[in-house]
């Protein structure tokens, strides 16, 4: 277990012990269905652990020249590449970094396939599909609603893919279970099985929340087997969150406590905008160590403020055990995946630390960030 007094603050700290829990969970699924699953870098790219990671999963999926950059050189593989749309300066060094790289469009495609001819190794093209179907609510994160830009729909493809198009993705899931990606199946089978005898092999994208509680991974398991045994494809799955799920939190400091019109907040070293982002737009409510995400009678209660300038910069009262003091810490739960690959240093405010909780349990702090960072990005 960690202990959270020797942890910097802020910090976020991933426990080493829980990533290789998920990691061999995901590869025994990976190993029983026969299928290839690799990391989403959307979601989890802390690249010091990139090489425990390779030795449990088949490789990485990037969305930029950078991320694919970033697996080839941490994870010492070649890409599974996919973005909306690609720089066109940047494309020939992309194709260094990748072995499958998949169209978001038909333009797109004409626009590249060419190109790919005179890549220095073989590069499997594949092309993005719309299924039309998510269980996504929240039209922020859903890649099929109505109108989207992401992946080609139905109606817009004849009998026949483009030559030189060797596989078919789609993404249309986010933290959904195996009944969730099942339904998206009947709607890619639907709509796009005319062409799966012209392929070689399918990417079902992320979203597969496979190491959450309750997860049926004996029903994703089946679902995955029997498509394979259908069809005769290499079947890929990509999450994001499913690797890092609960494998670490964000680690802060009660700077301040500010009381106006009987509504006390507790001001954090942290921000809930820079630092946690998906909180306001998503939105969610972070689960903090020993407190209660709903105000309860008798129990001292605070809003949580950050420490940007941005009005909306915290989440509404929580409840706690005791008072809370200046210096008081507040750990917010499960903050690996997706929230770092998210940060930023708006407002110029201190980025957390980034650190590993080894399963030694020593404590590593990987990387410190300085003015130098902030000033960095900007000109």
């Amino acid at each position: 277990m960690i202990d959270y007094n020797q942890i910097p603050s802020p910090s976020y700290v991933l426990e080493e012990r829980l990533l290789r829990r998920n990691l061999e969970l995901i590869r025994s699924v990976q190993d029983r269905a026969g299928v290839s699953i690799i990391l989403a870098l959307k979601g989890f790219a802390m690249w010091r652990v990139f090489p425990m990671v390779g030795r449990y999963l088949k490789g990485a999926t990037a969305s930029s020249l950078h991320e694919a950059r970033l697996i080839f050189e941490e994870m010492g593989v070649k890409a599974h590449t996919y973005s909306p749309a690609y720089m066109p300066d940047e494309f020939g060094e992309l194709m260094q970094y990748s072995s499958h790289i998949t169209f978001n469009s038909l333009n797109q495609y004409a626009l590249y396939r060419d190109r790919l001819k005179g890549a220095p190794h073989p590069i499997s093209a594949g092309l993005r599909v719309n299924p039309e179907y998510s269980e996504v609510e929240v039209d922020l994160y859903n890649p099929a609603a109505k109108g989207s830009r992401l992946g080609v729909a139905p109606d817009n493809l004849g009998d026949a893919l483009p030559e030189g198009i060797e596989g078919l993705h789609f993404h249309t899931l986010c933290e959904s279970s195996s009944y969730g990606l099942e339904q998206v199946l009947a709607a890619f089978e639907k709509h796009f099985g005319r062409f799966f005898s012209q392929l070689k092999w399918v990417n079902f994208g992320g979203g597969h929340l496979m190491t959450r509680q309750g997860y049926d991974i004996e029903h994703l398991v089946g679902l995955l087997q029997r498509f394979r045994e259908k069809y005769g494809l290499e079947v890929i799955l990509e999450p994001g969150s499913a690797i890092a799920w609960e494998t670490g939190d964000l680690v802060s400091t009660v700077l301040d406590i500010v009381e106006n019109r009987g509504v006390k907040t507790a001001i954090a070293d942290v921000s809930f905008t820079a630092h946690m982002p998906d909180t306001l737009e998503m939105p969610y409510r972070p689960r903090i160590e020993g407190a209660s995400s709903t105000p309860l009678p008798g129990k001292p209660a605070y809003r949580i403020g950050g420490v940007s300038c941005l009005a909306g910069d915290y989440m509404a009262e929580y409840s706690f055990e005791q008072p809370l003091a200046v210096g008081s810490r507040l750990v917010f739960k499960d903050m690996i995946h997706y929230t770092m690959v998210k940060t930023t240093t708006f407002n110029g405010v201190r980025h957390p630390d980034i650190c590993i909780w080894k399963e030694d349990g020593a404590l590593e702090v990987v990387r410190q960030f300085t003015y130098e960072d902030f000033k960095g990005r900007l000109s």
